[in-house]
């Protein structure tokens, strides 16, 4: 499963961008980013998450999850982003940013 992670906006209008994909994680890890994805129901959800009146710099999400069988990607703003999938998205963040191990 490989996973792309875009966050703009904010205050800076930063740009964050990662891509995980499990078979460079450990299996902890690994089935960890599956279960999260599971209970997000992420396939389930519609392309396009947002809230009727967007706040000023908040940010704005872009996933996509790509598996053999399927790929999905769902544009959601930080204030329509369901608990589920916030949980995916900091994991994701916190995994990116992690210094990575050398040989």
């Amino acid at each position: 499963m490989q996973i792309e992670l875009e966050r703009t906006g904010g205050v800076a209008g930063m740009r964050f961008a990662a891509t995980v994909d499990t078979e460079t994680l450990t299996t902890d890890e690994a089935a960890k980013v599956r279960r999260l994805v599971d209970d997000s129901k992420f396939f389930s959800l519609p392309a396009r998450l947002s809230v009727a009146a967007p706040g000023p710099d908040r940010f704005h999400y872009r996933l996509t999850v790509r598996t053999p069988e399927r790929s999905h990607t769902v544009d959601v703003g930080e204030g329509a982003l369901p608990s589920p999938l916030r949980a995916l998205t900091d994991w994701l963040m916190a995994v990116a940013r992690k210094p990575q191990k050398n040989g």
